[in-house]
């Protein structure tokens, strides 16, 4: 078989779960892959690798590559090293975004652009997936466009010789591009791609079926609406090309119950855990506000938990009770939920490098594991489903499954599946017929993944004390019955300091003992460039909506108590752009904010009511944000362009952020005097130099982790 080496650079496992599709079918298109994360530099070298090379590559944060991708960027970006240092090389790359960034896939065009200045070449075109309109539409063709590729790179550098029998399975299929429906051109980069176009080949099926049920007239089935459960023509009477059966891997054994205790320790984690009480909380919104906003203020001060103001942290939280039990119901499975899971791989396994999740810790309890350790809320993608398909005993509701997907069905999976955040419970309640195996399931659903939320305080501010704020998130679920759900994490917490929590309008007083204060528990995350600049007499803007003020109240406590200690010192002006709905139902912090810029220490205060036609001493007439920022445009430009400053935002990716991005494209090309074009690389270099620094967020919903890009708030 022909080798290539294939690695992926993951932030929370998507890129991971691609590459082993990759792998896995691979063998059937006479390929064998070197599968490792680019992490593990200890087992492969490329600066003597002479088989093709295949990167998957993800983006987080503000458009960086990810935690396990720095070391391998780092080295690459060596200065020293020759323009022809990977001249030997030749690849192909697939990156992973979300168009509703700034820095859409930028992880994985960092590594493209710096190969290709090594003197890499690639053997297929680069792929941009959009996890805003889902990642397949782009992943599922470049794999298939891979195999021709691999097929042409092995021939042309080889020569015309017989190949190997193994590779009659592959296509000798051409270069061609598959027309994209006008709503999805927006995607920054298509590839050209190859599409094999073999019927035979193993690894997808090819089914030829008619109507729902063979019964049913093709008139009642045009009549009927389609859903989650009902497809209708042409869908309904289609062939469809179906996923290779996903390889089973686990065996789960049930033991009976030991009766010893579990606690949220048992949860598997690189960093440190600390549990911490909740000290205070208290509500910053009025009841009439269109969001409820929470201050959560906790302990640390018997703990080593340190921060500074800028930082983020984990919080460790469990999915809702009464989903989990009901999951358990489901799964027919109540009577045992307290003995000890214990897995171990097949022996018979066709999964190539099979291994235990480690997220699922030895020994515990099916309630423990599907309470703390799996993301039962997350999205099932299409090989899970097609794994459930087998399980399916019921005919139209196993057709309606493979229709779900397939390639022809990608249209409605991202309609009642994708976009309407149908998680497995919903799947499962819809298709009653499904009974899948417990390790199944836990093959297949990922690791519930730890909450990141903005230091909302200074520890020279509060000592001991490290406060939080968050939206108590709220949504639709329309799946087969329309459902109100809380965040995974925001609707616990709203729960668990029900007893704590003080109106909006309540003082700030500690609980004093009054009630049993409940415990969380946190971790620290990796240091971040969202810090105050070193030199206190650096100016900067703030930007921040919303719940976006979060670490600029950490900065104005930070810079008040600096200024306390250093009376005769130099500092900068401080401005802040702040924006909600009304100012008197979220205007989040106003006292405090109101007090720092009485005090001088918040030299300019620019606030924003999008929906308050009523003025306010602060208020600009401006709607939103940037609104204002163009309104004060000269100020803006001489911080950032003569004054040396720096501009911090924090705030809701989805929207704020681009347009805040847009409006500084704007200022500094008008200001400067200069073409759009070089204000966006005058933009770059501030990103380039930490003067330019984002935290972005999205809201905790469901958890198809946004291609692991940063905070869930």
């Amino acid at each position: 078989m022909r080798r290539f080496l294939l690695l992926y650079a993951t932030q929370r496992g998507q890129a991971k779960a691609i590459a082993e599709e990759i792998c896995e079918k691979a063998v059937a298109h006479g390929f064998s892959a070197d599968l490792h994360c680019i992490s593990e530099s200890d087992k492969y070298d490329l600066k003597t690798e002479t088989a093709p090379l295949v990167l998957v590559v993800s983006t987080t944060g503000n458009g960086d590559p990810p935690d396990t991708a720095r070391k391998f960027v780092k080295e690459i970006q060596d200065k020293t090293l020759p323009a022809d240092f990977f001249a030997h090389l030749r690849y192909g790359l697939l990156g992973l975004g979300d168009s509703e960034y700034t820095y859409f896939c930028n992880g994985g065009k960092i590594i493209d652009k710096r190969l290709r200045e090594l003197g890499a070449q690639r053997f297929c075109d680069t792929g941009h997936a959009d996890d805003c309109v889902g990642l397949e539409l782009v992943v599922e063709p470049w794999i298939d466009g891979l195999w021709a590729a691999l097929t042409k790179h092995f021939m042309s550098s080889r020569g015309k010789q017989e190949m190997n029998g193994a590779l009659t399975m592959a296509s000798n299929g051409s270069w061609r591009t598959d027309p994209m429906k006008p709503e999805l051109l927006h995607i920054e980069s298509q590839v050209e791609l190859l599409r094999l176009d073999d019927s035979g080949r193993k690894n997808s099926e090819v089914l030829e079926q008619n109507a729902v049920n063979g019964g049913q007239s093709n008139a009642l089935v045009a009549d009927c609406e389609s859903s989650l459960t009902r497809s209708i023509p042409p869908l309904s009477q289609a062939s469809l090309h179906i996923p290779a059966l996903p390889p089973e891997y686990l065996q789960v054994h049930l033991q009976e119950p030991l009766g010893q205790e579990e606690s949220q320790v048992s949860v598997t984690s690189v960093d440190p855990i600390f549990q911490v009480p909740i000290s205070e909380a208290v509500q910053l919104t009025t009841n009439d506000a269109i969001k409820t906003t929470l201050l959560v203020e906790l302990d640390i001060s018997k703990t080593d938990f340190s921060y500074q103001p800028g930082d983020a942290f984990n919080v460790i939280c469990p999915n809702n009770d009464s989903e989990v039990q009901n999951l358990l119901q489901r799964l027919q499975l109540e009577d045992r939920r307290e003995h000890r899971v214990l897995l171990q791989i097949k022996a018979d396994t066709k999964k190539k490098g099979a291994s235990l999740p480690q997220h699922v810790p030895e020994g515990c309890s099916l309630q423990f594991i599907l309470t703390w350790c799996l993301e039962i809320r997350a999205v099932p993608k299409k090989a899970f489903l097609r794994a459930l398909v087998d399980y399916t005993s019921n005919g139209a509701e196993k057709r309606r499954l493979q229709e779900l997907c397939s390639r022809q069905g990608a249209a409605d999976y991202n309609r009642f599946v994708r976009d309407a955040r149908a998680s497995l419970l919903d799947l499962l309640l819809a298709f009653p017929s499904c009974q899948p195996p417990l390790g199944l399931l836990l093959e297949h659903v990922p690791k519930l993944q730890p909450r990141p939320y903005s230091c909302a305080s200074s520890s020279l501010f509060h000592p001991g004390k490290l406060r939080f704020i968050f939206n108590v998130v709220e949504f639709l679920s329309n799946t087969a019955t329309v459902v109100l759900r809380k965040g995974v994490c925001t609707g616990w917490l709203a729960t668990l300091v029900e007893s704590l929590l003080q109106p909006h309008t309540c003082a700030s007083h500690a609980n004093g003992g009054r009630t049993l204060a409940p415990e969380i528990s946190i971790s620290p995350r990796t240091t971040n460039c969202f810090h105050l600049p070193n030199d206190p007499s650096v100016p900067i803007v703030m930007v921040g909506p919303g719940t976006g003020i979060a670490p600029f109240i950490g900065f104005l406590q930070h810079r008040e108590k600096l200024q306390e200690q250093h009376p005769d010192g130099h500092f900068g002006a401080m401005w802040l752009f702040f924006g909600c709905r009304y100012k008197d139902r979220d205007y989040l912090f106003r006292e405090e904010l109101r007090r720092f810029h009485k005090l001088g220490i918040l030299t300019h205060l620019k606030v924003s009511f999008s929906r308050d036609a009523s003025a306010g001493e602060e208020e600009a007439p401006a709607k939103y944000v940037q609104d204002n920022i163009r309104l004060h445009s000269k100020q803006v430009a001489r911080v950032l362009l003569q004054e040396n400053g720096c501009i911090y935002v924090c705030g809701d990716a989805k929207n704020m952020a681009k347009d805040v991005n847009d409006t500084l494209v704007e200022i500094i090309s008008k200001e400067a005097g200069v073409e759009k074009l070089e204000a966006m690389k005058t933009l770059a270099t501030l990103k380039e130099e930490k003067r330019w620094c984002i935290c972005l967020m999205h809201v905790d919903r469901f958890i198809e982790v946004k291609t692991d890009n940063i905070f869930n708030i």
